[in-house]
């Protein structure tokens, strides 16, 4: 490249110019520079405001020859181009140089370009940008563009499409993504970062249910319900954690779809088929105590620590279960817990 650049130059200034800057953004990719860094750098270069602008996010970053922040208000850009990245624009990069356009004037020991190198150096920042964009992801903040998470874990989505989308929201290629579906007191960018607060992390809101992607998902906080999907392909992670969130209780606030097991299955079977088994039409008669006293008894499988559960005596517990066992054999426990997770997805 220098020894081209270098016979380049005898030919036509113009050129070399051109050529210097191609360099110039070369050395920035080989240093991995962030964008607001790209953006400093860029600036110096054209000693004028540089500005970087990504759809996703509307984050602007825009900074001086000094680099430091440009102030504000903003001038009208002299020059403009588009960040493209899978032939999607992404964003937009210009100058803003102001006044009449100035002679070329850089000094020998860096490459600032004149002003009818503008177009190229512009041209390099934009692609520069977007992959930036592509290695770090555009924001480092919790909440996403829902849909952009919707490209995402939507299993209509071709697979360039939700690898675009993976990059946009900044998770690597070759990162497995794990899903949660999750209903909260909390906020829902709050509650990401509780449960994923050094790692990467996106939330958005899709049809009423909290959508939690991250690398590796935490703990959850008390009061939080939530289902979570298997690592790998987001599509499938996210409709096990809908699956796995039906089965959450009041004592069972997280559900693992691993953890589910054959019970899974109950969630594909129709509505009609699961209210015509007699054992889950006997539990829709029951009243709301004997359904708890029924889920302690079968969590626990003691009668005297599921009275504990219940901050009962094991007499009251044991009378209760006596009373059900009229319309339902409660011996036998497997059969209980399963009617029961058939209740719970009605």
């Amino acid at each position: 490249m220098e020894a081209l650049a270098t016979r380049l130059s005898n030919l036509d200034s113009h050129v070399e110019g051109a050529i210097r800057v191609v360099m110039f953004y070369d050395t920035l990719m080989r240093r991995r520079v962030d964008l607001p860094a790209l953006a400093r750098a860029s600036a110096g270069l054209a000693e004028c405001v540089v500005g970087i602008r990504l759809h996703s996010t509307g984050k602007v970053i825009r900074m001086s020859p000094a680099g430091t922040p440009a102030p504000e208000p903003a001038t009208t850009p002299s020059s403009t181009a588009a960040i493209t990245l899978d032939e999607e624009e992404i964003g937009l990069v210009w100058l803003e140089r102001p006044g009449p356009p100035q002679p070329p004037g850089a000094p020998p020991h860096r490459p600032a370009p004149p002003h009818h190198l503008d177009e190229v150096l512009l041209d390099r920042l934009a692609i520069a940008t977007a992959a930036v964009v592509e290695r770090y992801g555009p924001a480092r903040t919790t909440m996403a563009d829902p849909a952009l998470v919707e490209l995402v874990i939507s299993s209509d989505s071709d697979e360039a499409g939700r690898a675009r989308a993976l990059r946009l929201l900044g998770f690597a290629p070759d990162q497995p993504v794990q899903v949660a579906a999750v209903r909260s007191p909390l906020a829902l960018d709050r509650l990401a970062a509780l449960v994923c607060p050094s790692r990467p992390v996106k939330a958005a809101e899709i049809a009423g249910v909290g959508a939690i992607l991250a690398t590796r998902l935490g703990d959850f906080p008390d009061d939080v319900r939530a289902g979570t999907g298997t690592p790998g392909c987001p599509a499938r992670s996210w409709v096990e954690a809908q699956t796995a969130l039906r089965f959450t209780t009041a004592r069972r606030l997280v559900v693992h779809y691993p953890d589910l097991g054959a019970l899974a299955l109950l969630a594909h079977l129709p509505e009609a088929v699961l209210r015509a088994n007699a054992d889950v039409a006997a539990l829709s008669e029951l009243p709301a105590e004997d359904l708890e006293t029924l889920d302690a008894y079968c969590t626990t499988g003691s009668l005297r620590r599921a009275a504990d559960l219940l901050h009962l005596h094991h007499s009251s517990v044991s009378r209760r279960l006596e009373q059900i066992g009229k319309i339902l054999d409660v011996s036998d426990v497997g059969r209980i817990r399963l009617a029961l997770a058939a209740h719970r997805l009605l």
